[in-house]
This record gives structure tokens, sequence and C-alpha cells, in this order.
């Protein structure tokens, strides 16, 4: 087996093309990529300071939404404390107006009540009253029938009225 052997003119060929390969890359093409290369790092540099910022500020800003859920918890807690406030002191206040209410409906039952009793005595004082009146004449008519009697009351009464 025969090793491959490359002949001079191929070498100095092949190093003339790589020379002036290198030379048109260094005249034209290196100032480009590395100015390419310089950019690139520099823009992966500002990239990686504009994470870190960022994640600086997300930080901050975690922090303040936890500052402002904080915040807004506790404004919550004092509205439901304030509504409890609230809704307790309308249902008080609607208690003692049903309190009220109900003392005052029961007072005037009452009033009713003492009334229509005061308007039922009278109304049986008034009966009572016709019916001693009735009996009254009833008994009259009879003693009076007789002719002594009917003298002997009027004596009597008017001793009576004397006397008073």
């Amino acid at each position: 087996m025969e090793l491959v052997q490359p002949g001079i003119g191929l070498i100095f060929w092949m190093t003339l093309a790589f020379g002036i390969l290198i030379f048109i890359l260094g005249k034209f093409a290196w100032k480009p990529i590395m100015k390419g290369l310089k950019e690139r790092e520099e823009s992966i540099d500002e990239a990686l300071n504009a994470a870190k910022i960022a994640r600086e500020e997300m930080k901050e800003l975690k922090f303040s939404n936890e500052q402002l859920m904080k915040e807004a918890k506790e404004e919550r807690d004092s509205m439901l404390r304030d509504a409890r406030k609230v809704k307790e002191s309308i249902i008080d206040e609607a208690r003692d107006k049903a309190n009220e209410e109900a003392n005052r409906i029961i007072e005037n039952a009452r009033e009713s009540i003492q009334y229509e009793k005061m308007a039922a005595i009278h109304d049986m004082k008034n009966q009572l009253a016709e019916l001693s009146i009735e009996i009254a004449e009833k008994i009259i008519r009879q003693e009076l029938t007789q002719k002594g009697k009917h003298k002997e009351l009027i004596d009597n009464l008017l001793k009576e009225i004397k006397e008073n």
C-alpha cells in the first residue's frame, strides 16, 4: 500500500491559493467578520445586562405586587369589617324600630281594650239603670194602686229630701 504523496507543484499552488485567500479575507472579510463578532458580543452583553436589569425589575415588581396584594387584602378586610358593622347597625336599628312598633301596637291595643271595657261598663250601667227604673216603676205602680200608700210614700220622700 502506497501512501499518497503530493507533489511539490500541488503544495506550491495550494499554498499560493491559501495565501491569496488569507490576503483577500484579511483585506475584505476579516474586518467585517470581526466587527460583526464584536457587535454580536456587545449585543449579547447588552442582552445579558438587560436580562439582569429585567430580573431586578421583576424582583421589585414582585415585591411591589406582594405589597399591593397585601394592601388590597387589608383594604378588602377593612371594607368587610365596615360592611359587617353597617349590617349589624341596620339590623339593630330595624330590631329597635320593630320593638318600638310592637310596643306602640300593644299600647294602642291596651288603650282600645280599655275604651271598649269602659264603653261596655257604661253600657251595662245604662242597661242596669233602665232595668232599675223599670223595676222601680213597676213596684211604685203596684204600691200606688192602694190609696193610703201613695200619700205615705210622698211624705217619706219629702222627709228624705229635707234631711239631705
